[in-house]
């Protein structure tokens, strides 16, 4: 009951504040048709938000529905239906619904600033066309002569009681635009606004469903017009003036854009705004324009969230565990029925033949061949810049190929769009994990699921409540082992946590076949294996095609392999034919993790600590993730940062460069406290941060990226980085000097972070998974280049590998649950395997 409850309150709160208007704006001297004023401008406040808050497509021009509905309402009424209301109304409705259905088929086909452009010159050229067609619009002078009739027997002349039938039309709109957004297609425009690319990837044609909105949009903000049209009894120009459409934007920002009452709180705000300060200045704009300033810099949440930051103290804080510490996995999960398939095919589920990429120069794939058989784990491994992703990306339609042909159970697939390559059959996850980061991992999960349900376009039915959706999305997370975490926000989700949901988003798609690029990379080693496990239970029923960097696990599962290398096919056959060739080792295997790992390294710690954390605490929302953690680092030390996924260890570093500031504790650096600086200020102090996933400037070039870290940071704390001295280290950055960060390979771009990260003056190297999605090749190199790195830094190192990150490393730091478990010498660890099992549960 509670919850019913809580679910109509936003509908409760509408029909209160309609009710009590009146008499609020009567006690503050406002009359009647203000009141009628702001219940239209809340109503296209609220469509306007369909697309603006709802869908994040920023229009500028939708003053223009607006315009269009009063005009439209104004000349039916002169010309066909004199005296009537209802007619002339949903005419205009109608007429704006057709006309967006028209322009939106055209201006969507554009994303982005030129969409905004689009919409702010189709509202530029109205404007023309109304102002100066004085024959139908009345031009400047405007158009006269709208009147309000009487309507089943009730008197709309007299203003209180066409302020109750605009109050009940405004009802009549929330309650639409509620069910709307709790519809299946009104949370496909939620996903467009998190992730389109995603969401096309699940199978959801994007362009349909923002079209979709756009037209409701349009029509709810004609309907405001068409009311306030029959409030002023006079239609003009002005509403299709671009600064119109500019006040709408203004209204639904400061009210809140991504609550549902927010924008009619905003346009509230507006009309009081212009009805008091208007009576002092005639420049009242400007101070409306002063004060929208002031809410995108210190309230992006508008009213609504300054409401929420007044209210916080008298509420009770409620602090939560970290996401991944509620979960629970179940050791029996299967894969749910729904995916399985009767029968195996005898042919290739998927077939690719002659496959052809280019960018520019680069040859990215050259010619392939390849056939992955049905109930097979088909494993694709390379170098990194081998063109292995670069083949997911054409197999699955984020690009189309320059040559070759791709079939899909003997359907021709390329050059398809993705949604229809993932409606034809093919699920992938994705090298960057690829999600609704401001979802639920539940929501996230049953996006994917909804993507083929028949109510996948329902505008009415509410998508909590498809049965079939909620069975399938419960049986999928229990599968996955993503039990328990349920609610949390798929961004506050761990590295493993994410690609575990981002490898179920593809099986959701109920796929014919599945590309997993990388599933095992950033996962624990308990964790590695259970999903390497989870990998061959999904292959005996669903055809796998796997690019993996793990080579000991893939060799364990794979059923086949085929080595890319430059572009082209190098072996394809049984692991045996991948591990015993000479070409395959020499450019892929190197000497092995083992190899590297059993190498004696030298320490160079020093005694002296240069970073000291002390008791420091980290919060995310209300999520508590580090608890009174300690640890130090000395002078030229390499500490390794371990745990299970979701212990804390990315946070702690997030914390120590300032990016997730501490709530309580201290951090020094060399006796100074930078516990609550700026990220900016801890770098230009001598910290090096190298986040997992890298954040290059993909468009910039490794010389532009290198400058741009140093520009800030040549203070004098710490070596001094030049590039001379980058080159010794990284040496292929130079061969790649002027080339863009998004053409080099993995492996070089990781080279390129590290050498971005200690550009200028460093004293403190921070490493987050520095070996994750490398080839053992390029790792073994990296691996060496830490080493000599120890002479000239302290490292604190998060890595899955846990070899390499032991036999690197002085001295191991353990995490669980927020909190420091073990802290001791990393050949501990390393020689003892009792006690890693103790310390890592491993």
């Amino acid at each position: 009951m509670t919850l019913i409850r809580k679910e109509y309150l936003p509908l409760a709160a509408a029909a209160l504040t309609l009710a009590l208007l009146p008499l609020m704006l009567d006690l503050v001297g406002l009359p009647l048709r203000s009141a009628i004023d702001v219940v239209a401008y809340a109503i296209a406040c609220m469509g306007l938000n369909i697309l603006v808050g709802y869908t994040g497509l920023v229009s500028f021009g939708h003053g223009a529905w607006f315009g269009l509905g009063a005009y439209a309402a104004a000349l039916s009424q002169r010309y066909w239906f004199s005296g009537d209301v209802i007619l002339p109304a949903f005419l205009a409705a109608l007429f704006v619904a057709i006309t967006a259905l028209l322009s939106g088929a055209l201006i969507l086909r554009r994303r982005g600033v030129y969409f905004s452009l689009l919409t702010l010159a189709l509202t530029a050229l109205l404007f023309a066309i109304a102002y100066r067609w004085t024959e139908l619009t009345g031009g400047e002078s405007g158009l006269g002569g709208v009147t309000r009739a009487s309507v089943l027997g009730l008197d709309l002349e007299s203003d209180r009681t066409y302020y109750w039938a605009v109050a009940a039309i405004a009802t009549a709109t929330c309650y639409l635009l509620w069910r709307f957004h709790r519809s299946p297609a009104g949370t496909v425009l939620v996903a467009i606004r998190e992730n389109e690319e995603r969401a096309r990837f699940l199978g959801y044609p994007t362009n349909r469903y923002k079209l979709i909105g756009f037209v409701l949009s349009a029509s709810v903000v004609a309907i405001a017009g068409a009311l306030s049209v029959f409030n002023h009894r006079f239609a003009s120009a002005e509403p299709l003036a671009v600064a119109f459409s500019g006040e709408l934007v203004a209204m639904v920002v400061i009210g809140g854009m991504r609550s549902f009452l927010g924008p009619a709180l905003g346009a509230l705000f507006f009309i009081l705004f212009r009805e008091f300060l208007s009576i002092w200045t005639p420049h009242w704009l400007f101070y409306f324009g002063l004060l929208f300033v002031g809410f995108i810099v210190f309230s992006p949440t508008g009213l609504v969230g300054v409401a929420g930051r007044v209210l916080a103290p008298f509420r009770k804080r409620i602090i939560e565990a970290a996401a991944m510490a509620g979960r629970q996995i179940a050791d029996d999960a299967k894969l749910p029925q729904i995916y399985r398939r009767d029968a195996a095919s005898e042919a290739p589920v998927l077939l690719a033949r002659g496959l052809i990429k280019r960018f520019g120069g680069i040859h990215a794939v050259d010619g392939i061949d390849l056939a992955v058989k049905d109930r097979t784990l088909h494993a694709l491994i390379g170098p990194n810049g081998a063109g292995k992703t670069t083949a997911f990306n054409l197999l699955s339609g984020l690009f189309p190929p320059d040559a070759g042909q791709i079939e899909l159970a003997g359907r021709s697939i390329a050059g398809l769009k993705p949604e229809d390559i993932t409606t034809a059959g093919v699920g992938r996850s994705f090298q960057i994990t690829n999600l609704f980061g401001g979802l639920s991992t539940k929501e996230n999960l049953r996006l994917a699921v909804q993507a083929h349900s028949v109510k996948r376009f329902a505008i009415w039915t509410s998508a909590d409540a498809v049965e079939d959706v909620n069975k399938q999305t419960a049986e999928l997370v229990t599968f996955l082992g993503l039990s328990g975490m349920e609610r949390a926000e798929a961004a506050s989700l761990s590295y493993g946590g994410q690609r575990l949901l981002d490898m179920g988003l593809a099986i959701a798609t109920r796929p014919r076949i599945l590309l997993l690029d990388e599933p095992l990379a950033g996962l624990a080693a308990a964790e590695r294996t259970r999903v390497a496990s989870l990998l061959s239970t999904l292959a005996a029923e669903i055809p796998v095609l796997l690019v993996e960097h793990d080579i000991d696990r893939v060799f364990q599962i794979a059923d086949h392999v085929t080595v890319m290398n430059e572009g082209k096919v190098l072996v394809d056959g049984t692991v045996e034919d991948a591990r015993n060739d000479a070409k395959v080792r020499e450019v892929y295997i190197g000497s092995g993790v083992a190899a590297l790992a059993a190498k004696p390294r030298v320490s160079a710690a020093g005694a002296t600590p240069i970073l000291v954390v002390d008791s420091v605490d980290t919060f995310y929302g209300k999520s508590h993730i580090l608890n009174s953690v300690s640890l130090d680092v000395r002078e030229h030390e390499i500490v390794a940062l371990l745990g299970r996924n979701g212990a804390g260890k990315s946070t702690l570093l997030k914390t120590v460069i300032g990016i997730a500031p501490p709530a309580a504790g201290a951090i020094r650096l060399q006796g100074e406290d930078t516990a609550g600086f700026a990220s900016a200020q801890i770098a230009r102090r001598g910290i090096g941060y190298v986040p997992q996933g890298r954040g290059l400037f993909a468009g910039m070039s490794v010389a532009d990226n290198l400058a741009l870290g140093r520009l800030k940071r040549m203070t004098g704390t710490g070596i001094h980085w030049d590039n001379e001295r980058i080159a010794s280290y990284f040496p292929r950055l130079i061969e790649r000097w002027h080339s863009p960060a998004d053409y080099l390979s993995g492996g070089e771009q990781q080279m390129l972070a590290v050498a971005r990260a200690l550009a200028g003056d460093v004293r403190v190297l921070l490493l987050d998974e520095p070996f994750e999605g490398l080839s053992p090749a390029v790792t073994e190199e990296l691996f060496e280049a830490f080493d000599r790195l120890r002479y000239d830094v302290a490292i604190i190192i998060v890595d899955h590998h846990l070899d390499l990150a032991l036999a690197l490393s002085d001295r191991t730091v353990v995490l669980e649950r927020g909190s420091v478990t073990w802290t001791g010498p990393s050949h501990a660890l390393r020689d003892d395997l009792a006690l890693r099992r103790k310390v890592l549960w491993m």
